[in-house]
């Protein structure tokens, strides 16, 4: 029996209660009377559009949990086709309905909701006979875009291949990523998955299905790369491989100085033939050692850690990765070493591990089931992501790091710092990235609960406003607005291009309307 012991867990507990009630006690209503009868009627959606409660309240969230956005249907579509009919019935109807493609619902703001529209449940298409095709000769994978990253990789590795750009979660589909950027560590070598794509299936606003490349109805490929889902539903993507390595040789090292954390950084990204991944973090004197990932580090050295991170407030952890397979290994562990001593850590606190190419690829796993076991994972993520060019990464920590997030003393869960190569990105694309030839990504990945959520957004608001007014060229990533005058901020020149392409390929404003973007 669980035993509740004080005031504060009585509390939680006769909140959850009440939030449950409140729950099965409120009926889900939606408008179905938005949909032309033509759709309800259709033969061709058949046991495919349902109105069912529980189906579209599991569309109305998403892993945010911070928005709640009722669609008036869901779509299980079985092909592609069933997207393009649903899509060329709106754009034909003289009152269009909206309609927005939900992959694994890791938005975190109704980014993928469609409010008294459809939302299509892309990973009804998936099919375990189909939808992942790797071309050993041609170096490349055909994956239909409901599949999850890690589905790509598990059939990839099989042939000994495997793509080269990762998100550090991998429970993500293709489509989703790819409408975004989706960045890793690996992303200051390889680019954005983005910018591994070399030829997708798209389909418009206008219903239309198109084959695009960089050869080939070229406009919509750059369009649709990081576009939000304003510009067509991506379906299939053809992705680059290489040969996949066997083993990675895996360091962390931790420093207390900023200046010295990213200087060594911004070399080490320099360097063409050297990491395959970089990403640095920041630790902070906020409570449990798990805020600053305890598992990490060997339990001998907790102490010791939690004491340096007591004394100083904040300090920052580099984490570089080389791969390796048997015959590379010890070379690597050679040039492994050299990196070492080149560094400017605090010296005694390098930690060391070496794991399987899909260990390492796969590592968050680990915590998100550690969560879920805990019940801490289908819980509020009022999260924030940043672009802050290099030139003001200093000014960034003082005010901010040092600043807002220490004094708040709120923030739970990982705080990214990492720096990447803006020559790996492609200004055709649609994500907005700043103009410096190095800017850092920086990722709030906030955990909260139902009743202090707003207290972190309500930092998220802090932390914009402060980069606004010391005009620091800070560009939202995942990027979320109220209004569409903060569009035109984000896009800034780039803007008029993205709506020339909206007009163009979604004229009857029908796709993605929880980016809230276009009203």
């Amino acid at each position: 029996m669980v035993s509740y012991n004080s005031p504060s867990q009585i509390h939680l507990l006769v909140i959850t209660i009440l939030v449950i009630i409140t729950t099965l006690l409120t009926p889900i209503t939606t408008n179905i009377s938005s949909l032309p009868w033509s759709i309800l009627s259709n033969d061709n959606f058949a046991g495919k559009l349902t109105t069912a409660s529980s189906s579209v309240e599991s569309a109305s969230t998403d892993f945010g949990h911070i928005t709640r956005v009722f669609p008036s249907a869901v779509l299980n579509p079985s092909s592609v086709q069933d997207i393009t009919d649903l899509i060329k019935l709106s754009f034909d109807s003289q009152s269009s309905f909206p309609l927005a493609a939900r992959g694994h619902g890791h938005c975190h703001r109704g980014q993928a909701a469609a409010k008294d529209g459809v939302v299509v449940n892309m990973r009804s298409m998936v099919n375990r006979d189909r939808g992942i095709k790797v071309s050993r000769t041609g170096l490349y994978v055909d994956v239909d875009s409901a599949w999850l990253w890690i589905e790509v990789l598990n059939k990839t590795l099989e042939l000994g291949l495997t793509p080269v750009s990762w998100t550090d979660y991998l429970y993500l589909t293709v489509g989703g990523t790819l409408s975004n950027g989706g960045i890793s560590g690996q992303t200051f070598r390889y680019g954005p998955q983005i910018s591994n794509v070399l030829e997708m299936d798209v389909i418009t606003g206008k219903g239309e299905i198109a084959t695009c490349s960089k050869d080939m109805n070229s406009d919509l490929f750059y369009a649709a790369l990081g576009g939000l889902g304003q510009f067509g539903i991506i379906t299939r993507a053809r992705i680059k491989l290489e040969l996949a390595p066997k083993r990675a040789k895996w360091l962390r090292f931790l420093y207390t100085d900023f200046s010295k954390f990213t200087r060594d950084q911004e070399r080490l990204i320099s360097e063409t033939d050297g990491l395959h991944f970089l990403e640095g973090s920041v630790m902070l004197d906020h409570g449990s050692p798990d805020n600053w990932r305890s598992t990490y580090y060997p339990p001998s050295d907790h102490m010791r850690i939690a004491s340096m991170v007591k004394q100083h407030g904040v300090i920052y952890c580099l984490e570089v990765v080389k791969y390796c397979d048997e015959t590379s290994q010890h070379s690597v562990d050679e040039e492994m070493e050299e990196l070492s001593d080149s560094l400017n850590y605090v010296r005694g606190f390098m930690y060391e591990k070496d794991a399987t190419y899909m260990d390492f690829l796969n590592r968050v796993r680990t915590g998100e089931l550690k969560l879920k076991s805990k019940g801490q994972w289908d819980v509020p993520h009022p999260w924030l992501n940043l672009f802050v060019p290099k030139s003001q990464i200093s000014k960034f920590d003082y005010g901010v790091l040092k600043g807002i997030i220490l004094r708040n003393n709120i923030t739970t869960g990982p705080l990214l710092v990492y720096p990447m190569n803006r020559k790996k990105w492609d200004d055709r694309m649609s994500t907005a990235i700043p103009e410096e030839d190095v800017f850092y990504a920086v990722g709030f990945l906030r955990s909260a609960s139902f009743d202090n959520w707003e207290d972190y957004e309500k930092e998220n608001m802090q932390v914009l406003k402060f980069c606004e007014d010391a005009n620091m060229g800070v560009i939202q990533y995942l990027p979320y607005y109220s209004s569409q005058e903060g569009w035109v901020g984000h896009f800034g020149p780039r803007w008029n291009v993205f709506v020339e392409r909206k007009y163009r390929y979604d004229p009857k404003m029908i796709l993605s309307p929880g980016q809230n973007i276009f009203q």
